[in-house]
């Protein structure tokens, strides 16, 4: 089973759509990530269990 699974992100400032991987052997975590267009940074909020995400919860940071 592959813990690493790929998560689609929308920049909440300018719209961008971009891949992100998602270590998903952690649980649910938060973290901070720049977006790869304006580079401003985003609250990303991954729900997931092992090898699974459930839900991936974006806002400005």
């Amino acid at each position: 089973m592959d813990l690493e699974v790929e998560s689609q992100i929308v920049c909440p400032y300018c719209g961008a759509v971009f891949m992100t991987v998602v270590d998903t052997s952690s649980g649910t975590f938060s973290t901070i990530e720049d977006c790869e267009v304006c580079c401003r940074p985003i609250a990303v909020n991954v729900h997931c269990h092992y090898g699974e995400i459930e839900a991936v919860d974006i806002d400005r940071a």
